[in-house]
């Protein structure tokens, strides 16, 4: 017990680092150069600050068994030729493949949790905030970043790119860091454009799309590969910038009901699925 909770009070001291770093970055870019001018000391601060903590440690403490068991199950399910298939490439193939296979399966989750209403429940409080910034891109409930991080991991380990051992988790260990890392970067208020780089990598430009309040919120899926919006006919960037950000979706005003909201709402409507087959 005393070695969890030193575990926890570690990770939270590496996230005020990392949020001080992520703050000297980013607070002056976005003040140079803002797609539209808002207060640093913005109303939804704070809240995106506890957002930024629970979206880092819950999602950790509920995937570490799942994941553990979906690891030692592929041992079972995936045949081993392809294991070892996958253990022979060269390490620098190894890692491009591990991305891609991760990349895609965070495209279907993120668009899944658009498209199922279920899932949407929870992945609607990432679309809540009208003022996209680099700390939107944790403002996202547990159970949405659980799902969504899933649909990455599934494949990584049933397809041999991944192990449950220590030193097999560290592809997924370090692609999820990048990911974050860029997450923070396309959801920065940063006017910026990157010409021909835009068809290679996602950017603030593609994302901001995704967060507007109606007509393209189901485009730009992808987090970091915009290929992947390409081929599955999901992409979509002007040269001009949304005129606005959110969603319809009603949504509480606290904390507490954000988290809980989605969660009883969920379970009435398995109720009445279940009272409308009766």
């Amino acid at each position: 017990m005393n070695a969890f909770f030193h575990d926890v009070a570690t990770t939270a001291l590496r996230l005020c680092v990392w949020l001080v770093l992520l703050g000297a970055i980013f607070v002056p870019l976005e003040r140079w150069f803002a797609v539209r001018q808002a207060p640093v000391l913005h109303p939804e601060l704070r809240r995106n600050l506890a957002y930024y903590f629970l979206s880092s440690l819950v999602p950790v403490l509920l995937l570490s068994a799942p994941t553990a068991l979906l690891a030692a199950a592929a041992r079972h399910l995936v045949p081993a030729p392809l294991t070892a298939a996958v253990q022979a490439l060269p390490p620098a193939a190894h890692i491009a493949l591990a991305f891609v296979v991760v990349e895609t399966g965070f495209y279907w989750g993120h668009r899944l949790s658009h498209e199922l209403p279920w899932l949407w429940r929870f992945h609607a409080l990432h679309h809540s905030t009208e003022h996209v910034h680099f700390l939107s891109n944790t403002r996202s409930h547990p159970v949405d970043m659980v799902v969504t991080r899933m649909f990455g991991l599934v494949p990584l380990y049933l397809l041999g790119l991944a192990e449950p051992t220590a030193a097999g988790s560290g592809t997924p260990a370090a692609l999820m860091v990048l990911g974050m890392l860029w997450g923070f970067f396309i959801h920065a208020n940063l006017r910026w454009r990157f010409g021909p780089l835009e068809w290679l990598v996602t950017t603030p430009a593609f994302h901001h799309w995704h967060h507007t309040r109606r007509d393209h919120i189901d485009r730009n899926y992808a987090s970091t590969l915009p290929f992947l919006d390409r081929l599955f006919g999901t992409y979509y960037l002007p040269r001009h910038w949304p005129a606005e950000y959110g969603t319809d979706t009603p949504h509480a005003d606290g904390l507490a009901g954000q988290l809980l909201d989605p969660l009883v709402g969920a379970h009435r409507a398995g109720a009445a699925d279940k009272r409308n087959a009766a």
